[in-house]
């Protein structure tokens, strides 16, 4: 092959990645930036890992640096820099050049060789844009990249392509075919017409591929910034079934009444919408799987010509528990999402809907997930292709949220109670506690600074020697400022969204 060589300045990479790459140089080895950081840094994008590539061999490479772990087949070692606060410098992988055999899975080569030559190294690679190798100086500010498969001008062209055949590297390793979509969605490149070709061809490999590593890609491709295009390219290429077939039965699933889009389009849109407003991976997936349960649950209103689906969120978050189970996420997130699906239909009318209604909701998704579920109706609407949730409405929805989670004004705020109470006055149980403890609720709320252990204790034993027809007094007064204060602050709440 040809080699083509580019110049790279202003470069301004991390100490940690400089310290390895120079290690090894100063030891007379070679050692190349390669793969994804090195098409990240082109692209002036941040790298999220870093990987070396290099002719030292393993048991050269571990005793000249402090801590590393060599776990696998492949001769990768990892350089561990646990005090660094950047996640992506935490492990900064270094990988032998290498020679594969044979895949006979289609996922794994069958062994590896050491090899001694950059350019047989980077020929194993998966992409181009992935297979230049990036030679640094020692201060980090420039470099040259060696690219013998033009992936420099893939780059400028936007364009993923296979190192080679795209028929072999498929068969290589499966999830290449997945791989593909997920860069080429990250990234906002096309995939060249011979390597989609390939990917339509060869997408039953992956069926032989873990189901943690789809879940990887999959959630790659959901925290995207389009993750819209990224699943709609995988349905066109065939790859959608491989990730969650449920998906694609939402296609063609007309819906009635306010939405313009059927099921599966909207679900994707109330998806990118979580993307535009960089919500959380449970939340995307949540409007992703929202109305999953929509397809089966679908009936026919001929009275009013209409279709419903009564139910849709209960089946729904069962089916999602089972869908993302089946890709191995992790029991919180499950969790979380199920939750979202099962109660993302929590009210309709700000004017029937009552505060205990919203109490109980709040009760049944957990306080923690509130937010998130009124974030997701958001996302629902956006999904519908409204411009956006109607103003007052949806002021409205977040007052009477706040409101609900708003901690009611009582002798709870108290630092003592009747139990201490009655222990530091020798006073039996009897309405005069309650009295006391709402006149040391009136003083508190006009001065919060009053609410200590020390200054309450000392209060208690004077207001204790009042009579009972004083201490009410001072009790009821105690029970009207408490209602003032907390009608106070339901108003404040209220002009704060703008809503009666």
């Amino acid at each position: 092959m040809t080699l083509n060589k580019y110049e790279v300045k202003k470069l301004n990479l991390p100490e940690e990645v400089l310290f390895v790459v120079n290690t090894l140089k100063n030891k007379g080895f070679e050692a190349y930036l390669i793969g994804g950081c090195v098409r990240d840094i082109l692209l002036s994008r941040k790298p999220k890992d870093w990987d070396v590539t290099t002719n030292a061999t393993p048991e050269e490479i571990i005793p000249l640096f402090k801590d590393t772990f060599y776990e696998n087949n492949y001769g990768t070692v990892g350089i561990v820099n646990e005090e660094c606060k950047d996640e992506t410098l935490k492990v900064i992988e270094v990988t032998p050049y290498r020679l594969e055999a044979e895949y006979s899975d289609n996922r794994r080569p069958d062994h590896v060789t050491f090899s001694k030559n950059l350019e047989e190294d980077l020929q194993r690679r998966d992409f181009t844009i992935n297979a230049i190798a990036l030679d640094i100086d020692k201060t980090g500010k420039k470099g040259d990249c060696l690219d013998y498969y033009n992936g420099h001008e893939d780059i400028n062209n936007k364009i993923i392509r296979t190192v080679g055949e795209a028929h072999d590297r498929f068969n290589e390793d499966g999830l290449r075919i997945l791989r593909a979509v997920r860069i080429a969605t990250e990234i906002g490149f096309k995939i060249d017409k011979n390597t989609e070709k390939a990917i339509i061809n060869n997408v039953s490999l992956l069926k032989k591929i873990a189901k943690e590593r789809i879940r990887d890609e999959f959630e790659k491709i959901v925290m995207s910034d389009h993750p819209m295009d990224g699943l709609i390219f995988c349905r066109k290429v065939g790859i959608l079934p491989y990730i969650s077939p449920e998906i694609e039965i939402m296609v063609s699933i007309e819906q009635s009444r306010s939405h313009i889009y059927d099921v599966y389009e909207h679900s994707l849109r109330a998806l990118q919408h979580t993307a535009d407003k960089k919500y959380s991976l449970e939340l995307r997936l949540a409007a992703l799987f929202h109305d999953i349960g929509k397809p089966s649950t679908r009936r026919r209103d001929e009275a009013q010509n209409l279709w419903t689906f009564y139910g849709h969120e209960v089946v729904g978050s069962k089916m999602v528990a089972k869908i993302l189970t089946e890709l191995r996420f992790p029991k919180k997130v499950i969790e979380k999402v199920t939750k979202l699906v099962r109660w993302h239909m929590f009210f309709a009318d700000t004017e029937q809907i009552s505060l205990s209604a919203v109490r109980r909701i709040i009760s049944s998704v957990g306080r923690d997930n509130i937010w998130d579920l009124m974030n997701l109706r958001g996302a629902d609407r956006m999904g519908m292709g409204r411009p956006k949730e109607s103003p007052y409405r949806l002021r409205k929805y977040h007052s009477m949220v706040e409101e609900a989670m708003t901690d009611p004004v009582s002798v709870g705020m108290l630092k003592i109670d009747g139990q201490k109470l009655m222990e530091v006055t020798q006073e039996k149980p009897g309405p005069k506690i309650g009295y006391i403890l709402h006149a040391l609720l009136e003083e508190v709320l006009e001065n919060p600074a009053l609410n200590t252990e020390e200054y309450l204790n000392k209060r208690s034993k004077e207001l204790v020697k009042l009579d009972a027809l004083e201490l009410k007094k001072l009790g009821d007064s105690g029970k009207e400022t408490k209602e003032k204060e907390e009608e106070k602050k339901i108003e404040d709440i209220r002009k704060k969204y703008w809503v009666k």
